[in-house]
């Protein structure tokens, strides 16, 4: 009996440390072999995207579509792999794969596929551009990590005072938009409450397009009051933001990923993940 145990002990053990070597490369940027990794795959996200936007120009389509193709499929393949593998290493994939990195890997590679029963679907591999993000940890650049983090909780502890700012931003186009067709009437482009609407936001986002413009003396009087209105609600939600940013801190973080969860973002002396405990 001890001899097939030790034996079994020892394969957990030989599958565990290669399940540890292949997520030191694929998820961390300490070691040469993890950051040459991560900068080969960011290489080939780069040329993955620049393929994608060339074979969208009609002339260059025509002559290397099948150029483009080929490209197209053999990262995309590349891809998936790394896809697999990444669920592989880690103890927890679901929780990988719901994660903002795991979506976005996964939305990386579906395009191409779906092409095959939706032509024209694999131009949303540009997609792939939002895995770019991992530079910053690929790079070292733990400041900017924190910088992100912090936007981050901002938004988050300032989403409530968002909601009730855009509530009342929708309020007021709704009321500017069905006073100005009321003014202005369809005669003058505004056929609709719903295109009012639409004007109303326009100006008060001091766009602008000029499509629809009234031309009564009270309809432009009605205008000159919903623009200056608009640069008065401009600076509201940078205000909100900036108020949450004041009262949030930027600790230091390290390049860390969690084995378990692939969590990202720890602290410089952290021995432990934060969101699941597993240790570092």
């Amino acid at each position: 009996m001890s001899a097939p145990t030790e034996a079994t002990n020892t394969a957990a053990r030989a599958r565990a440390g290669w399940r540890t070597t292949l997520h030191e490369v694929i998820f961390e940027a300490d070691t040469p072999a993890g950051k040459a990794f991560d900068v080969l795959l960011i290489l080939s996200i780069l040329i993955s995207v620049v393929a994608v936007m060339l074979d969208s120009v009609g002339a260059l389509r025509m002559a290397h579509g099948r150029l483009f193709g080929g490209i197209e499929w053999c990262f995309t393949l590349l891809f998936t792999v790394e896809y697999l593998l990444r669920l592989t290493c880690v103890e927890r994939p679901l929780k990988y794969a719901v994660s903002f990195y795991g979506v976005v890997d996964l939305l990386a590679i579906v395009p191409t596929y779906l092409s095959l029963v939706l032509p024209g679907s694999h131009y949303l591999l540009v997609i792939r551009i939002l895995r770019i993000l991992r530079i910053f940890r690929i790079l070292k650049l733990v400041p900017y990590l924190g910088e992100a983090r912090l936007l981050m909780r901002a938004l988050k502890a300032s989403s409530r005072k968002i909601a009730v700012f855009l509530t009342t931003v929708l309020t007021l186009v709704v009321i500017f938009g069905s006073l100005m067709y009321v003014i202005e009437g369809e005669a003058n482009g505004f056929t609709s409450i719903p295109r009012s609407i639409y004007w109303a936001i326009v100006t008060l986002t001091t766009v602008g397009y000029g499509d629809i413009a009234p031309r009564t003396g009270l309809g432009q009087a009605l205008s000159s009051i919903v623009m200056i209105l608009g640069y008065g609600i401009i600076a509201v939600p940078t205000g909100i933001v900036t108020v949450e940013m004041a009262h949030t801190f930027n600790p230091r973080v390290s390049t860390q990923a969690c084995p378990v969860c692939s969590a990202e973002g720890h602290d410089a002396d952290a021995r432990h993940c934060k969101f699941c405990g597993a240790a570092l």
